[in-house]
């Protein structure tokens, strides 16, 4: 599942009530556009999610669920030092294993690749799969897949290839 709603209108991956759930372009909205706009693109989304997950579970299945974000190369003037990030809860072992999988993996296939785990962000802070984690205790492995806006931005042969290194490196570390 995906979504085209821009985290400059509201963020799916914060929690309601966080202060990043709205960016500068909406914050400043009244309150009724802002709820108008949880219900309307927020709302909608996460209960899809839950559902999907809820459903899997009660099939008796494993979820596993990639959560894929971009970040920015350089924030508040520190340059970030990672093409891409896996992050996860490191108090889940099914997590923290499947991170070290995918990362030995991507070593392999490309080892030009800066890969950090729990980089530039740490794995358990607010966002849907910390949610999922909650609302699934024990079947649910949430990982959330950072790469950096610089790769991405540049587009081409480099952000192909690196799309088909993530899924080929994460098909062989399941």
């Amino acid at each position: 599942m995906s979504s085209t709603v821009s985290r400059l209108l509201v963020d799916l991956n914060r929690s309601v009530g966080h202060r990043q759930l709205f960016s500068t372009a909406t914050r400043g909205e009244s309150p009724q556009l802002r709820s108008a706009i949880v219900e309307r693109h927020y709302r909608p989304y996460r209960a899809k999610v839950e559902r999907i997950v809820a459903h899997a579970l009660r099939r008796g299945r494993r979820v596993i669920h990639i959560s894929s974000h971009s970040f920015t190369p350089v924030l508040d003037g520190n340059v970030r030092r990672a093409d891409v990030g896996l992050l996860y809860d490191p108090a889940r072992r099914a997590e923290a294993a499947l991170c070290a999988r995918w990362k030995a993996s991507l070593a392999t296939a490309a080892p030009q690749l800066r890969v950090r785990r729990n980089y530039p962000y740490k794995g358990n802070g607010d966002g849907l799969a910390s949610h999922l984690r909650r609302q699934f205790p024990h079947a649910y492995v949430g990982i959330e897949l950072e790469v950096n806006q610089r790769i991405v931005a540049a587009g081409g042969r480099r952000w192909i290839a690196l799309r088909r290194v993530l899924i080929d490196s994460l098909r062989s570390s399941l």
